[in-house]
């Protein structure tokens, strides 16, 4: 495992791409449905027989399923996004090669016992979800609405917060459904980064509470994502290893390649994979408004990122391969359509 994971890098042929289905002759034409039954595409059934090569313990999936662009990869048909955002996880969770689905959402505002509980009524018992804790409690600032730093968060990383508007409800709404719990601290002060202890200090009494929260459910993962790269290294790593937490793998232009974060868990192993594939690099570290526009509708893969599906693919065979969960979950933002990258990255892991 670890020559794999972590040694030289070994050649690979990449497979052929996978034929995406044919859109709508005519797609401006057509009108999109308005439904509750969202049904899942029968294409999808082609990768059940590569879904049964992965590892039993890798799960991908993506950052939000509302996307009409994702008609005859996930959808059977073209369904309105509202429709989508409400009914469409029933659907695809259907999908052999998805398996899990990062609720994003919740990072700009906390959900309720209630509406987790909706989410998991929409999917089967072997599902899992991973979720972002809100940034009320991740971000060192109070932001307004363009996201521009308005006073500093008395709130950051506060236990008694994180515990009480994050690790309890998704508990209670999600139960055994629940997999990742992911802390994203967002880009810190130059204040904050040259205090590194307090910090870590801060970081530590949260993931303390956290855990004490998640007593009698040991397979829920905790995960820590950094948007500053001098916060990698042994400091973080000492705190993670204290509360039993892990360090998860952010890739996109804020940080460095996946093999400058790769370190981070040799340092941790053994333990789970958890990885975001957010943003391509070309795009910088705050090009998401360019991907997006370059992207849509988000149906093909037109910012292909080789190098990174290569690296990704080698770290999943590693880790999944040894029996540690591997949770990977994939944003358009990344190539320009993240079922397309899902597949190939499957293929990668299974060739």
């Amino acid at each position: 495992m670890q020559g794999d994971l972590f040694g030289e890098a070994v050649p690979w042929t990449p497979a052929e791409p996978p034929t995406q289905a044919a859109s709508p002759a005519n797609p401006a034409s057509s009108t999109r449905r308005r439904t509750a039954r969202v049904r899942i595409a029968p294409v999808a059934e082609d990768w059940r027989a590569l879904a049964r090569r992965l590892p039993a313990s890798l799960r991908f999936g993506v950052s939000t399923w509302s996307y009409p662009g994702w008609e005859g990869l996930v959808w059977d048909g073209e369904y309105d996004p509202g429709t989508l955002s409400k009914h469409g996880l029933g659907a695809y969770h259907q999908h052999p090669l998805l398996r899990t689905v990062c609720v994003d959402r919740t990072f700009w505002r906390p959900l309720t016992a209630g509406q987790y509980a909706a989410y998991a009524a929409q999917v089967d018992e072997g599902f899992r979800f991973v979720v972002k804790c809100p940034a009320l409690v991740t971000d060192a600032q109070v932001r307004g609405d363009e996201g521009k730093a308005l006073k500093p968060n008395p709130d950051f990383l506060d236990p008694r917060l994180a515990v009480e508007h994050f690790v309890r409800p998704t508990l209670a709404g999600l139960g055994a459904k629940l997999g990742v719990l992911v802390f994203q601290l967002s880009p810190l002060s130059l204040g904050w980064l040259g205090r590194p202890a307090p910090l870590l200090d801060r970081l530590s009494l949260m993931l303390a509470a956290v855990r004490q929260a998640l007593d009698g459910h040991p397979a829920v993962i905790v995960a820590v994502e950094v948007r500053d790269p001098e916060l990698l290294g042994q400091a973080l790593v000492d705190t993670l290893k204290a509360h039993g937490a892990t360090f998860c793998l952010g890739l996109h232009g804020k940080m460095p390649p996946i093999e400058a974060q790769l370190p981070m868990l040799r340092a941790l192993w053994p333990g789970p994979l958890v990885c975001r594939w957010s943003l391509n690099r070309v795009f910088g570290a705050y090009g998401y408004a360019d991907a997006q526009r370059q992207h849509a509708p988000f149906d093909a893969i037109r910012s292909e990122d080789f190098h990174t599906r290569v690296e990704l693919a080698r770290a999943i065979r590693g880790i999944a391969g040894a029996g540690q969960p591997a949770y990977v979950t994939v944003s358009n933002d990344a190539e320009g359509c993240a079922p397309l990258s899902i597949q190939r990255l499957a293929l990668a892991v299974a060739e």
